[in-house]
């Protein structure tokens, strides 16, 4: 059982992915369509929300490979939607780094992008990045 996962959890089949604070490392199984994140199954992870379900399957689906593969997610930081986005976004480029014409489907999806939106930084005498204290004429 040990030699089968390590078999998994090789270090070059490992698909990165970052969105904001939220790092997530894909890896895929062949399967029967399982999501597992964290050791968790995907669905309760994920509050059960549809919207982040169909958004995690989304590299998959638009390759007919969603019943074919388990995903296998360890993710950290960030909130859910992060998350979500990196998991995302580390299936893609696993995807592509497995199959090479994978890319030519994914990448005018635009799931092979990553989303370099992050927290702005607070600045001295603002309450938070730009929001200022409120000014009195009088």
């Amino acid at each position: 059982m040990d030699s089968k996962i390590e078999l998994i959890f090789q270090k070059n089949k490992i698909g990165l992915g970052r969105r904001k604070k939220s790092v997530a490392r894909v890896f895929l199984v062949p399967g029967k369509g399982n999501l597992i994140i964290n050791k968790s199954p995907g669905d309760k992870y994920l509050q059960y929300n549809s919207n982040y379900l169909v958004k995690v399957w989304n590299p998959l689906t638009q390759l007919n490979l969603e019943k074919n593969f388990d995903i296998i997610a360890l993710v950290n930081g960030g909130g859910l939607t992060g998350q979500v986005s990196a998991i995302q976004l580390g299936l893609a480029r696993l995807l592509c780094q497995i199959d090479k014409e994978n890319r030519l489907i994914l990448k005018p999806t635009g799931l092979l992008t990553r989303d370099s939106r992050i927290k702005e930084r607070k600045k001295y005498g603002l309450r938070k990045a730009r929001k200022a204290p409120q000014y009195s004429k009088r």
